[in-house]
């Protein structure tokens, strides 16, 4: 089993605090932000790890995710691609014709991908999308008669499912991505009017890493769950 993971992030929200490093390479607890996700696919048995980096980024993410239990190759993207672009470019230095996963490198997800790809075949689908619902960032105002406030309360999770970035696509889904632009708004797109597009839900984490709070949060989540580390 194969997996692509896009790390093409230029950092420009993360600022000083990614220490002049692409985002999936940003430091999480001491390693690189996109080591914790090599590591859980060598964990559930991908053996190679193809990385969607720009260009001239190649020979720094084989050298900081070496290791890691997984073959490590790098696409270096000769120009932005976009996500879908991005997958398909990389896509090019597969050694298998069979399904494969794929990921964002700026998140910290614990996506169970060995049952993701079990629902992705059992479905017959052409593509599979992990889905999740995010915790609200608000906190819940709690009204009675005439407006009055009775309480208030942390935020649950948002009622709506979301694109968490974690996929499994089949080898036709792949021929199907865009060379450049959003698989999104094109081949997602065509695939829902085919009735060929499924959804895992994932109801563990998921942190964006785009902001210093957002990779400050990651960091503490790891020191606090050492099985991350493990």
């Amino acid at each position: 089993m194969e997996a692509i993971i896009l790390a093409g992030g230029r950092a420009e929200r993360l600022g000083d605090a990614a220490g002049g490093r692409p985002k999936s390479l940003a430091d999480v607890a001491g390693r690189p932000l996109v080591a914790y996700q090599v590591g859980r696919l060598a964990a559930a048995g991908v053996e190679r790890v193809i990385v969607s980096c720009a260009a001239g980024q190649g020979e720094l993410f084989e050298r900081e995710l070496a290791g890691l239990g997984t073959e490590i190759v790098c696409a270096e993207e000769p120009d932005r691609l976009g996500r879908g672009g991005g997958i398909r470019f990389a896509a090019r230095e597969r050694r298998e014709d069979g399904d494969v996963y794929a990921l964002n490198g700026d998140e910290l997800v614990d996506v169970d991908f060995g049952a993701l790809l079990e629902t992705h075949r059992g479905s017959g689908a052409a593509a599979t999308v992990a889905v999740a619902r995010p915790k609200s960032p608000f906190g819940v105002v709690e009204l009675g008669d005439r407006d009055v406030i009775e309480g208030f309360s942390e935020g649950g999770r948002i009622p709506y499912w979301v694109n968490c970035g974690v996929y499994v696509f089949s080898a036709e889904a792949v021929s199907r991505l865009p060379e450049v632009g959003d698989h999104e708004t094109t081949t997602f797109q065509e695939l829902v009017r085919e009735g060929r597009l499924r959804a895992y839900r994932h109801e563990g984490l998921w942190l964006t890493v785009n902001t210093p709070k957002e990779l400050r949060v990651a960091g503490e989540h790891v020191a606090a769950h050492p099985e991350w580390l493990a």
